[in-house]
């Protein structure tokens, strides 16, 4: 590809996001923005969600990382399949009875304002490095196929992309993003769909040989039972794949945003329950693309590996695998990074304006005027963060965000843990120093393990850890009194 078929490309796609952010954004308020007014069609929150929770982390990291674990991931997606339906069963019903827009709202009422403050601080730090660390992805291809050609430095590539995400998301909020992620989604389903089916054909495989070949292959193993103290045991994987949803999804800001613009409790349920299946179906096609990534690269020996497994994707789909797969590669890496990152800066933008800003007693063009200073203020710090991992990354970015994410969303799943599971209340001064120390102990303990532990390598299970900690911590800075809510 060139890099002017590259940016014609970027151009057109680009122009669509907008003539959509201008279409579902007349007439909108600060509310629009916040909860899109509840009238989001479920099934339209459903498919689009497909392409802001797979990222561009599954686009590229997932299939790279098959040359190493095989199947292994799809322990992971296991748990996730698990963690979505106590969503829908345990999470959904509180966030519907409770009317919430900002769901750390609920911590509020039911341990009191520094437990609130405290989980919506998580919350942003969280969301903002996991969504800068996805967005990265999608910079860096742009940069290597496009950017580089002209000469164009890294930062200014990583402006770039976020001044168009800021674009088409600054007026109609999470409205709008249940649009432009139904519209992004359907590129990142066409793509991986068209990169299986181009190099089954090269290969000379039918769907049939195609599933013998790869159980034949050195890349199908699927569960890893034989060792307990490895990260990649099957109990550690799916346990994490559990909790990693129940916080990543259930308690963060983003993604419940848009399930709570589904007017009734039942829509949204059945938006995550055919969600959730169609993320199943998702991942195991990315599983089998990446397969057959690494059974190409064996049948073309003379094509020189890369030294990251991120890059073996970008590599082939540009270079090797024909025009349609570059296209659909292009639109389908930038679909799923920017589905990805533009809810993100809606839901950030959310969050600190109910949870820190006060909105409910603000008239409405005050409100505008902070939405718009804090959307744009969480945008250059997307572009800070990504610089500075550009610097310093030495791994897989989708090691790098689930390790991030063990540390940052444990105090979360312990504060909510706490609030559903217990009547107790909690000295508020003492919980931001709770919530503080767990993630310090628990990196203490998962850093030193295989000495203390008999070799014992934390994996995805460290968030459980964390949020255990914290649930203790609480435990001990409680009082028997009622809660105010009782779930």
């Amino acid at each position: 590809m060139t890099p002017t078929l590259v940016a014609t490309i970027m151009a057109v796609y680009f122009g669509m996001l907008i003539l959509i952010a201008y279409l579902t954004s007349r007439g909108a308020d600060t509310n629009t923005f916040f909860t899109g007014n509840r009238q989001s069609p479920w099934y339209l929150v459903a498919f689009g969600m497909i392409g802001s929770s797979l990222s561009g982390l599954t686009f590229i990291s997932v299939p790279g990382k098959v040359g190493i674990y095989g199947y292994g991931y799809f322990q992971v997606i296991m748990g996730n399949l698990v963690g979505y339906w106590l969503i829908l069963g345990v999470l959904m019903p509180l966030y519907y009875r409770l009317n919430l827009v900002s769901i750390y709202t609920y911590l509020e009422q039911r341990l009191g304002t520094a437990a609130y403050k405290t989980g919506a601080f998580f919350f942003v730090v969280s969301r903002t490095i996991g969504s800068s660390l996805r967005l990265y992805l999608a910079a860096t291809v742009l940069q290597l196929f496009l950017f580089d050609e002209w000469h164009v430095p890294f930062y200014v590539t990583v402006a770039i992309t976020i001044l168009l995400i800021w674009v088409y998301t600054f007026k109609g909020g999470v409205k709008t993003i249940v649009w432009t992620d139904s519209f992004q989604t359907l590129f990142l389903v066409s793509a991986v769909c068209i990169a299986v089916w181009q190099i089954s054909s090269q290969l000379g495989l039918s769907p049939g040989s195609l599933i013998e070949t790869i159980k034949n292959s050195n890349y199908s193993k699927m569960f890893y039972l034989d060792d307990p103290k490895a990260p990649s045991f099957f109990f550690k994987e799916f346990l994490g794949g559990v909790f990693i949803t129940l916080t990543m999804t259930g308690m963060d800001q983003e993604l419940m945003q848009k399930n709570l613009t589904v007017k009734t409790l039942g829509g949204a349920q059945k938006n995550m329950f055919w969600f959730s299946l169609m993320s199943v179906a998702m991942n195991l096609l990315f599983l089998t693309l990446g397969a057959l990534l690494y059974l190409y690269m064996a049948a073309n020996p003379d094509i020189a590996v890369p030294t990251s497994s991120d890059h073996l994707f970008p590599m082939l789909a540009l270079d090797k695998l024909g025009l349609a797969v570059s296209v659909f590669f292009l639109l389908g890496i930038t679909a799923s990074s920017y589905a990805s990152a533009d809810s993100a800066l809606a839901g950030l933008t959310t969050s600190f304006c109910i949870d820190f800003l006060n909105f409910k007693n603000k008239d409405e063009k005050q409100k505008r005027r902070q939405k718009f200073i804090v959307h744009l203020g969480f945008s250059l710090l997307f572009l800070l963060i990504i610089i500075v991992f550009n610097e310093i990354n030495k791994q897989s970015v989708i090691d790098a965000v689930l390790k991030i994410a063990g540390y940052t969303y444990g105090p979360l799943l312990g504060l909510f843990s706490f609030g559903l599971l217990t009547k107790l209340q909690v000295r508020g001064k003492l919980v931001p120093i709770i919530c503080v120390l767990s993630p310090a102990v628990t990196y203490a303990i998962a850093t030193t393990s295989e000495t203390w532990l008999g070799g014992y390598k934390f994996g995805l299970e460290v968030i459980l850890l964390n949020g255990t900690l914290t649930f203790l911590g609480l435990l001990l800075i409680s009082q028997p009194k009622e809660a105010r809510i009782t779930v």
